[in-house]
């Protein structure tokens, strides 16, 4: 037998202690070995934004000195600049001696330090734990969540006039939940307008800083209403409401609605944090804005994500009743959008659950040139690579499909 034959190379797929720890095991090391190896397997590169120049070549010096890496501005080495973004890639052996010596250090790199450990324990951790939706839970972590889209207004892009009659759209609420359905979520507000910034001055010409005019409290109820009443009475899986106005909020929760969806993550109206931490509900806050113009695309809605969370928790939201959502399709061209998708795991920097809301948009219509009625396959392909880049929650209008493609997935990544 050859010395090819004799032997096998081959990479192996290792992305977080967990794995690495299983291949570690797997050619035989004893306990000790492992603990000893599992941090020096796993690799991250951790982008750090506007940092003082002498505080950044602070790092670099103390990164390179454990064997790691740091790319900084190349005019930061003689101070010619103020700030500089930092690359840092480095095992997360070299990390933890990384931040245990930034924390004698000047310049603030005390308080970097426990934020780059943050960031690297929500990278690693597992999250699965039960959510709870005031007498009902989600279980997260354990297996896709699926979100069955609920719209009864006349307007909305996919699917708009379809459920505007209470019965047909509790009959359709049903049929969700018999698919498969984890959550139904009503929306009453189109968001059409809001998800496609060319509209917003060229149709809706408006004096108001978000860029269109948003459906009065009054009708916005007269639409949700009595559909959430029944929905309350007649289905065991928890009701959604979309919404980004804390009046309807309050409206909806004293009725018993379960969860909270905003398109503006509490930076529309921060009181709808009060309202959702006084009813104690889940939240789920998007990424949006009323332009596609970014510094740094995926910064950005991890920066405005932050900003969401601290309004939430602020105002009494708990921690673990936070979901996010980059926002797919809103204030995002279609180009935008597939590079959010190609990077949906920066966003578990933030540590928190995923939902995906991908379903017949946009960015599907424009990259398969195909109209919202023919985009069931593109959506199936996002919501697939969505679940293996980490993604908890899907958000979809055609529940039995999407169901199976979720199961599919799940087998093979919890294999």
């Amino acid at each position: 037998m050859s010395f090819r034959e004799l032997h096998n190379i081959r990479v192996i797929a290792v992305s977080n202690s967990e794995e690495a720890q299983k291949a570690i095991k797997s050619v035989g090391a004893d306990a000790g070995g492992v603990a000893w190896m599992t941090p020096k397997a796993i690799h991250y590169v951790l982008k750090i934004e506007n940092l003082p120049t002498r505080a950044a070549n602070i790092l670099k010096q103390e990164m390179l000195s454990r064997g790691g890496e740091a790319a900084l501005h190349r005019e930061a080495v003689h101070l010619a600049v103020e700030t500089t973004d930092v690359l840092l890639m480095g095992t997360l052996k070299q990390y933890d001696q990384l931040c245990r010596k930034l924390k004698m250090q000047p310049f603030g790199l005390s308080h970097l330090a426990q934020e780059i450990k943050e960031v690297l324990e929500n990278l690693e951790k597992k999250q699965v734990y039960h959510l709870r939706c005031r007498d009902r839970s989600l279980p997260i972590g354990e297996r896709t969540l699926v979100m069955g889209i609920l719209n009864v207004t006349p307007d909305s892009f996919s699917d708009g006039g379809k459920f505007t009659d209470v019965e047909a759209a509790v009959e359709h609420a049903k049929e969700m939940v018999e698919a498969g359905a984890d959550i139904i979520d009503i929306g009453g507000e189109s968001t059409r307008l809001q998800a496609n910034p060319a509209t917003y001055s060229q149709n809706k010409p408006t004096s108001s800083r978000w860029g269109w005019e948003p459906l009065p409290v009054e009708e916005e109820l007269k639409r949700i209403m009595p559909v959430l009443e029944r929905l309350l009475e007649e289905v065991e899986v928890p009701i959604s409401v979309d919404t980004y106005k804390s009046e309807t909020a309050e409206v909806a929760l004293r009725a018993g609605a379960h969860m909270i969806n905003d398109v503006w993550g509490f930076q529309y109206d921060p009181r709808l944090a009060e309202v959702a931490a006084k009813y104690d509900v889940p939240v789920v806050l998007m990424h949006n804005q009323t332009s596609t113009e970014y510094h740094d695309l995926m910064g950005d809605i991890i920066r405005y994500l932050r900003k969401s969370i601290k309004i939430a928790t602020d105002a009494g939201v708990r921690p673990e009743q936070i979901i996010i959502d980059p926002g797919i399709g809103f204030g995002k061209n279609p180009e935008q959008s597939l590079k959010v998708l190609r990077h949906l795991k920066e966003l578990k920097s933030l540590g928190k659950p995923i939902l995906l809301g991908t379903s017949r948009k946009s960015v599907i219509g424009a990259t398969l040139n195909l109209p919202v009625e023919e985009r069931l396959e593109g959506t199936a392909a996002t919501v697939a690579w969505g679940i293996a880049q980490g993604v908890d929650i899907i958000r979809v209008h055609d529940v039995k499909e999407m169901v199976r493609v979720a199961r599919m997935v799940d087998a093979i990544m919890r294999a």
